[in-house]
């Protein structure tokens, strides 16, 4: 069995400790997690080789404080080093975008399961920073994917994080009658993780304080943007093309009522995230018109 590496330098250890004890009195779970994160961005490293650091000094030490300052705040992790893992891909993400959740990485990892074409025509709607759409096009190369989103501050990480793809990012609402028209009926799979949370709801500060509401929020039942995009994929997709959205844990039943009621699909599936929890809804296009 491998050991795990020690932190030696005793200053260093100490100062990890302390951010430690202090996340966690701020009832932030990752506490151990986020403050070796925060240690490892200030002295510019990655976490699992902190143990390897010479002795740093106070400069590091200064921008440390700075940093558990800040997430004792709760200020989001990923908003003070500037990424966030998702899938097989790390995103830029910061003020004004969504931060990728763990939750969404079930959805993707069905989509990534499905036999698609070779030349695939895939729809990330909602894409915020880019993540279903990268991640996707880094496994199929061969695919075209077309990302959209309203707002311009999330497309200007997404356009960061996608520089290096095909994605074709587009401004737009997906609740806009006629979008993406020219592609009715010829889509093979199209994902959405969208404003999915019922106003009101009770957040964690660093949800509620720093991820935007608009891609937060889906209206009172949480289903405002759902049921539009239900309508948009019945439309987008060809007979036998795949749909899955994600939705609130208390909007299960409800998604999936939305998506049958269009009367565009068949095996409609509520499917659970990582936890366990009712995460996303899947479909298979029919061939009624």
């Amino acid at each position: 069995m491998r050991r795990r590496r020690t932190i030696k330098h005793s200053r260093l250890r100490d100062a990890i400790d302390s951010a430690t004890a202090v996340f966690a009195d701020a009832g932030i779970d990752s506490a151990r997690y986020d403050a070796e994160e925060l240690a490892a961005h200030a002295a510019g490293t990655e976490r699992g080789r902190l143990a390897l650091l010479d002795p740093p000094g106070d400069v590091f030490f200064g921008r440390y404080r700075e940093l558990v300052a800040a997430r004792r705040s709760r200020v989001p992790l990923q908003h003070l080093i500037g990424t966030a893992p998702f899938g097989p891909a790390t995103l830029h993400v910061g003020p004004g975008v969504f931060v990728p959740r763990p939750e969404t990485e079930a959805m993707l990892d069905w989509a990534l399961r499905q036999q698609l074409p070779g030349a695939a025509v895939i729809v990330d709607a909602c894409t915020g920073s880019g993540a279903l759409a990268l991640a996707m096009a880094q496994r199929l190369p061969g695919a075209r994917v077309l990302a959209v989103d309203d707002s311009e501050t999330a497309l200007r990480y997404a356009h960061r994080n996608c520089a290096a793809t095909a994605v074709e990012l587009i401004c737009a609402d997906v609740t806009a009658p006629g979008l993406l028209s020219e592609l009715d009926g010829r889509v093979d799979l199209m994902v959405s993780n969208p404003p999915y949370i019922p106003d009101g709801a009770e957040l964690d500060p660093e949800v509620a304080q720093h991820d935007p509401a608009h891609a937060l929020f889906g209206g009172p039942d949480g289903m405002s943007v759902i049921t539009p995009l239900a309508a948009l994929a019945a439309r987008l997709l060809r007979p036998g093309g795949l749909f899955a959205v994600e939705h609130d844990d208390t909007t299960a039943a409800a998604t999936v009522q939305t998506v049958r009621d269009t009367g565009s699909f068949e095996d409609v599936v509520s499917r659970p995230d990582l936890a366990g929890r009712p995460r996303f809804v899947t479909a298979v296009r029919n061939d009624q018109p």
